[in-house]
């Protein structure tokens, strides 16, 4: 159990106490069911204000909130497997020591991707979709990028996390692909998978050799897929989901192309493009993004889902950041199922 709840750090503040506009002039509104920083309510009894440890918004009536301070999963059991390999950075290149590792790992955000059992996060108040460059996406794909956006151990991550999903023989979906499909699908040392691809630039399609079928096709225009019903025996998405802009019907649209038992698996990390990604993404912690983009697959009719992350690993040597940060990028992945239909 990461920590016992305690309903005393269930509290009302006044809502003049939230420290709504950032350092960087960013105003932020406490919405229900999100997470803040301790340190942004002001003059909280019994915490220091440097805390940035998470709180919950639960109520806002525009006078009071209802914040609960309790650990994300505080009474919950839960099972941690920490893997320490004396290749990870040590405590000198971390500038301090840690003494526990299980609760430095348990006290970052694990638990935040959590739904509460009887309050909807409020995800899409205000303009949540809306982006630094509203021109159509045709236009800032109209030149191939046939570039890794993310260093060599995270794409091998997604790749192990993809090999799990899918079998040899596979009719498999690649939603806003590109020049890599992160696939490594074999069958006695040869590709084996019928895998459509779906993106912006058919110079990066083409030149993806993973790929079997090449669409073009702009799903923030069209959410709907130019492709038949139940075709698909899996389909991925690999580090796009956050520049849709009609993430939840576009993905009800890919869930009509799966067939009964199909999986969705969808992987990001922390990269992406500034000017295109949308608003809400660069508001949320990571593990809140874990929870927005569960939440597009409830509503797109997904079910069984579940969470993971992939984070400390250390950075390739011979990759371009490797004297500038210590870790590689991060790998989080949402995965659900298509349910077979009843008869």
């Amino acid at each position: 159990m990461a920590e016992p709840r305690d309903d005393r750090l269930v509290r009302e503040v006044r809502a003049s106490q939230f420290r709504r506009r950032l350092a960087n002039g960013v105003e932020v509104v406490p919405r229900v069911g999100r997470f803040y920083p301790r340190n942004m309510v002001a003059d909280l009894e019994g915490f220091f204000s440097a805390d940035r440890r998470p709180l919950r918004c639960l109520a806002n009536d525009g006078d009071v909130l209802r914040v609960d301070l309790n650990h994300p999963l505080s009474a919950q059991p839960i099972d941690l497997e920490i893997c320490l390999g004396e290749n990870l950075p040590g405590k000198e290149e971390r500038g301090g020591q840690v003494n526990d590792v299980a609760h430095e790992l348990s006290t970052a955000g694990p638990g935040m991707q959590a739904d509460l059992s009887d309050l909807e996060t409020d995800f899409f108040g205000g303009d949540p979709f809306a982006r630094l460059d509203p021109r159509p996406d045709t236009q800032f794909y109209q030149s191939p990028r046939n570039i890794q956006h993310l260093d060599r151990c995270a794409r091998e991550r997604i790749t192990g996390i993809y090999r799990r999903f899918l079998r040899p023989g596979m009719h498999v979906l690649d939603i806003m692909s590109s020049c890599t499909s992160h696939l490594a699908i074999e069958h006695d040392s040869v590709f084996d998978a019928e895998v459509t691809g779906i993106g912006l630039n058919l110079a990066e399609l083409e030149s993806n050799p993973a790929l079997s079928r090449r669409l073009v096709h702009d799903l923030n225009v069209n959410s709907t897929l130019p492709l038949p019903d139940h075709l698909f025996d899996a389909a991925v998405c690999t580090a796009s989901i956050e520049y849709l802009i009609q993430p939840r019907e576009v993905l009800r649209d890919v869930l009509r192309t799966l067939k009964p038992g199909a999986p969705l698996v969808v992987t990001f990390s922390d990269r992406w493009f500034p000017t295109k990604v949308i608003a809400i993404w660069e508001e949320l912690h990571p593990f809140e993004r874990l929870a927005l983009v569960s939440n597009y697959l409830r509503f797109a009719g997904f079910k069984a889902i579940g969470t993971e992350s992939i984070r400390g690993l250390p950075r390739p040597g011979d990759d371009q950041y490797a004297d500038k940060l210590a870790f590689a990028d991060p790998v989080f992945v949402v995965w659900g199922n298509k349910m077979a239909e009843s008869s």
